[in-house]
């Protein structure tokens, strides 16, 4: 039987192996809330990120003050407004002067677009897509979602570049080699043509056997029961080599990948840190609603990326 995970003791685990790495320079992307500022002040103070803070400064020093949080310390970019932060923090990237940005207190479309441009010169072969990672007590292993922040009804070569980005990433961060092991996930373990994401649940697994995706073991489609629980599966007689151990689970569309995230984290009490992939670099991006903690870890995830990048353990990284 599975042993449940000690939460803590994983998100305890995640950051010390982050602070291991040298910290990453972060353009912090209009810090306008308590939350948001107070994740990158925290982030700061394990080390993390060096962060630079970019948006009105007259808001982000009065959130400081209000919150009594000492900012002193750290550049300020001052802008109009959270459009013209997200093109500074762009700029910022794509001239080398930071190795990561940081979502704050702006819309996730504001900060996107300025990102997928054409001439932001952070485009890469891959498509942008995010991924969540997550650990819950009633699951034995850490574990990644996607999508459920960026690509809204992603077609069947979208989700090729969605999952092969989560593959690459867990490849890239892992202490130890692994294959990882996808659940494709649907309403029902069947192909079923009237349910398009059954049938590209089945094309991917065959794109899987022809080389179009690589480094990992996949099954789908499976219903979210049959893929968290192996019990499940056996008792509808699914034969799967990834029901009850996946690693990586990808969602048929944004709307159900943000509902499961949603639920795991309100209901059942799973952490989670979020990052975009498929640009140049890593791209911090948790919900507005999101607390301090979840920053940080999300800042110790890119941490780890940006570690993977300098050593080559990432793919994704090829400009187009």
């Amino acid at each position: 039987m599975q042993q449940k995970l000690n939460v803590g003791e994983i998100t305890a685990h995640f950051l010390a192996r982050a602070k291991t790495k040298p910290g990453i320079r972060t353009a912090v992307v209009h810090p306008c809330s308590h939350d948001a500022l107070l994740g990158a002040i925290e982030a700061a103070r394990e080390g993390l990120i060096e962060p630079i803070l970019i948006g009105p400064c007259t808001k982000i020093e009065a959130v400081a003050k209000e919150q009594k949080l000492n900012i002193s310390s750290y550049e300020l970019v001052d802008v109009p407004h959270s459009h013209a932060a997200a093109a500074k923090a762009v700029e910022l990237a794509r001239d080398g002067h930071v190795e990561a940005l940081m979502k704050g207190s702006l819309h996730t479309d504001e900060l996107m677009s300025e990102v997928v441009n054409r001439d932001s010169g952070l485009r890469t072969e891959r498509r942008i897509s995010h991924v969540f990672a997550m650990a819950t007590e009633n699951y034995h292993k850490p574990f990644f979602i996607t999508d459920a922040a960026v690509n809204i009804a992603p077609d069947l070569l979208a989700k090729k570049d969605i999952v092969q980005n989560a593959i690459d990433l867990l490849i890239g961060i892992s202490e130890k080699k692994i294959v990882p092991k996808v659940a494709i996930l649907g309403a029902v373990e069947t192909v079923n043509p009237a349910m398009p994401s059954t049938v590209d649940a089945a094309c991917l697994c065959k794109m899987l056997d022809r080389g179009q995706i690589q480094n990992a073991i996949m099954d789908g489609p499976l219903a979210y029961d049959n893929a968290i629980s192996l019990e499940a599966a056996k008792i509808k007689g699914i034969n799967s080599p990834v029901a009850g151990d996946a690693d990586i689970f990808l969602a048929p569309d944004l709307e159900c990948g943000n509902m499961l995230v949603k639920q795991l984290i309100l209901l059942a009490g799973a952490s989670s840190a979020g990052v975009i992939l498929g640009a140049r670099v890593p791209i911090i991006l948790t919900s507005r609603s999101d607390g301090a903690e979840s920053r940080i870890a999300s800042c110790a995830l890119a941490v780890l990326m940006a570690d993977a990048k300098r050593n080559d353990r990432l793919t994704f990284l090829k400009v187009a």
